[in-house]
């Protein structure tokens, strides 16, 4: 029998991880202190927030679905919490549980219009993207800006365990959990069925409405921690908080490898994605580079991204 060539050990994540190598040598040729421990730290605080989307949406990708709400969920579940805690008195801790459930029933909306009356998620979540939005903004009047939060609340968002920043933890945790979801329980694998086919899925026996159920929700959990953290870190929430994240969110996840179409994706795609496009901004930022490159380049890396995916497919076909 023939040895398999080189070749066919090739994958999308070992292309994005040469990337990934590639980035970090340019940067620290152009950019000073890229390389240091401090700005290491940095790129890993500012990356928690979208981190934790884009994990939650690696599993909806995963099953042909998309989640456009979660940027809006996340400015909605982040007012309702500020709310809470200044103008209503409730305790931090509380008002940070408010702000996951909010997130849990945003995700919860979305799931039912899209697993019971099994709408279009696109459509769907358009919808829901401008109701959490539009309603973040009622309940500020698009110009209330809460604040003065505890110190013992802030330091989930700025403090530091040794030299990790506090945050990191979460999303090393919730890349475990939603690791052991897609790699290493059967659900994993009726999800990637039901992206290949939900009919046929449904055929097979798989509960495709608990299913979709499940990711949506788990995505509008997502969206409400990512709420607690978002503004543990920046010290405020107001109604604009979230804007644009469900669009990097996506792009991490499919320039990680996880094809939009459904039935394949990988966690660890997801966070190589997300290192890229990381490194990519904050590198630009330190290389006095002008702001707008950095959305120029992450189309270009998202594009090679799809065309490297493709060719590495076509390969394996061969």
């Amino acid at each position: 029998m023939a040895e398999p060539s080189g070749r066919a050990f090739l994958t999308h994540e070992h292309v994005l991880a040469v990337l990934v190598i590639g980035e970090t040598a340019l940067f620290a040729a152009l950019g000073s202190h890229f390389l240091s421990a401090g700005n290491a730290a940095e790129v890993a605080r500012a990356s928690v927030e979208i981190g934790l989307l884009a994990l939650a949406l690696t599993p909806v990708i995963v099953t042909g679905g998309i989640d456009l709400s979660v940027g809006s969920l996340l400015g909605l579940s982040a007012v309702v919490m500020g709310a809470a805690f200044r103008d209503h008195g409730v305790p931090i801790g509380a008002a940070a549980l408010l702000a996951v459930a909010v997130g849990a029933a945003g995700g919860g909306l979305n799931a039912a219009l899209i697993a019971r009356l099994r709408l279009p998620p696109l459509i769907v979540t358009l919808g829901t993207f401008s109701l959490f939005r539009g309603l973040a903004e009622g309940l500020t009047g698009g110009i209330q800006n809460y604040s003065d939060f505890p110190e013992r609340f802030l330091f989930l968002g700025q403090g530091r365990f040794g030299p990790l920043p506090a945050q990191v933890l979460v999303l090393a945790g919730a890349a475990v959990l939603v690791g052991l979801l897609l790699h290493r329980m059967a659900i994993g694998r009726s999800l990637r069925a039901i992206g290949y086919s939900p009919e046929g899925a449904r055929y097979a026996g798989i509960p495709v409405g608990r299913r979709l159920l499940l990711v949506y929700l788990l995505s509008g959990v997502a969206a409400g921690l990512s709420a607690v953290i978002y503004v543990a870190r920046l010290g405020q929430a107001k109604a604009d908080a979230g804007t644009g994240f469900e669009l990097t969110a996506i792009t991490a996840v499919v320039l990680g490898g996880t094809s939009i179409f459904g039935g394949s994706g990988t966690v660890h795609g997801t966070l190589l994605g997300l290192l890229a496009l990381a490194l990519l901004q904050n590198g630009l930022r330190l290389s006095d580079q002008p702001a707008e490159l950095a959305g120029i380049l992450t189309g270009v890396l998202l594009l090679g991204a799809i065309g490297a995916r493709s060719l590495l497919s076509e390969r394996k076909r061969g």
